[in-house]
């Protein structure tokens, strides 16, 4: 029965720890100090070592939950009634997670590790079918690509992460949604 106890103490302890690493992540980037974590989680630097034995492992968890969440996201998005309201839904979602998760950028350049680059994949999938019953619907030009989409919002995410200013963001999503809308004619 203690081993139970411990089990259920240590996976409490892990998603306090991951609690805090999204928290410090989003709020300060890669750069916060484990100790910080730690301490917001209200456990040990021993503690955060036992369930990630690096920073890089914390980040790549916090990470892979965040672009796994941006995923879901674009999955039950492509299934809404209006797929053009529904793809400038998430335009804005991932424009306010820039702008409020400092480390979003971070995690899409982490696509290097196996773990990341998987759920890359799997936002790229599932973008894909938002993009196309965006532009089915009329909504979206067809010429554009995921590929193309990825680009403008890498843009976007690196302007946010330079220019916090909310008058930007608004601005630059703008000229997205312009430059992404069909031509007339």
């Amino acid at each position: 029965m203690p081993e139970r106890s411990l089990r259920a103490d240590a996976r409490r302890n892990r998603e306090r720890v991951l609690d805090a690493a999204r928290r410090a992540f989003a709020e300060q980037g890669y750069a916060v100090p484990l100790d910080e974590i730690a301490a917001a989680a209200g456990v040990g630097p021993g503690t955060v070592y036992r369930h990630f034995p690096t920073k890089e492992a914390l980040f790549e968890a916090v990470s892979v939950a965040n672009v796994e969440e941006l995923a879901a996201d674009a999955r039950a998005r492509a299934e809404a009634a209006d797929p053009d309201l529904a793809f400038g839904g998430f335009l804005d979602r991932l424009a306010e997670q820039a702008f409020t998760k400092r480390d979003l950028p971070d995690a899409f350049a982490g696509a290097g590790t196996d773990a990341v680059a998987a759920v890359v994949a799997d936002m790229h999938d599932a973008l894909g079918v938002l993009l196309a019953k965006a532009q089915e619907a009329g909504g979206v030009r067809r010429d554009v690509t995921v590929s193309d989409l990825i680009a403008l919002l890498k843009g976007l995410l690196h302007a946010v992460r330079t220019d916090p200013d909310p008058d930007v963001r608004h601005r630059l999503l703008a000229v997205i949604r312009d430059g992404l809308r069909p031509k007339d004619g």
